[in-house]
């Protein structure tokens, strides 16, 4: 027959593992997911627990005597509503707010839950940022249509490629070289002038912003496992756009 304490330490685990998962899942810093985690278990009475947390895998043990969980996470994106809302329920839970079995509730419902925005959305905020970021770069205003045009689909043709592959790299690539493949024909054919300040704006909602935060956070917070991880797949991504762009030039020899 299993113990009361045994039982309940499996239900901890449940929770502070789904806790975990969804922060990471969702783009949350190492140390972010580490401390929630830590904290769920030590307000019910399991201290010295050890988690070991990287951008891909999840590893926690709750003492010398229980089983150590591994979770392995595959798919990464940014979704800072579901951090907020794992927060939220941690806070409730360390504050004695709600049980544990209503806590491990309320997330398998945020685990299922889709809180990003629609992708037709997504693709069209794309666009107004890249065409608010020209005037940022004092750009023309005849370089607006084809900066809000680059920035659409660039972003629409890296997300498309990226839902077939799993390899990130090939799709900001084809996204760079579509983004630079419609400034090179806006310059060459129609009415813009300034290629540079088009690309560099439609490539900004590629740009690994989030991940580059992240990674310093993590380092500064001595995660340097994870800091460096993250570090190197956002000067991948950076990699794969520069050379997405420098392969189109050298193609099509940028301006005619």
């Amino acid at each position: 027959m299993i113990s009361n304490q045994l039982y309940d330490e499996q239900k901890v685990k449940d929770v502070a593992m789904l806790a975990g998962k969804i922060l990471l899942e969702s783009g949350a810093e190492t140390y972010r997911v580490e401390d929630t985690m830590t904290r769920i278990a030590e307000y019910y009475g399991l201290h010295h627990t050890h988690s070991f947390v990287t951008p891909t895998a999840i590893i926690f043990s709750l003492n010398d005597k229980s089983s150590t969980r591994l979770y392995r996470v595959s798919d990464r994106t940014t979704d800072l509503e579901k951090i907020s809302e794992v927060n939220e329920i941690s806070r409730a839970i360390t504050s004695g707010k709600v049980t544990l079995e209503a806590a491990k509730m309320s997330l398998d419902v945020l685990d299922n839950a889709n809180l990003q925005f629609k992708f037709w959305l997504k693709v069209l905020s794309s666009g107004l940022v890249s065409m608010l970021f020209l005037f940022m770069f004092k750009g023309h205003i005849q370089d607006a249509l084809p900066a809000f045009i680059s920035g659409l689909v660039g972003y629409y043709i890296c997300e498309q490629i990226g839902h077939y592959f799993k390899i990130r790299f090939f799709a900001e690539f084809a996204g760079s070289v579509a983004i630079a493949l419609i400034a090179i024909g806006f310059v060459n054919y129609f009415f813009s002038s300034s290629i540079d300040k088009i690309i560099i704006s439609g490539v900004m909602p590629l740009v690994p912003g989030v991940p580059i935060t992240n990674a310093i956070r993590d380092m500064m917070a001595g995660q340097l496992i994870a800091g460096i991880t993250k570090g190197v797949e956002a000067a991948l991504t950076a990699f794969a756009i520069g050379a997405g762009v420098g392969v189109t030039f050298i193609i099509f020899g940028g301006i005619s």
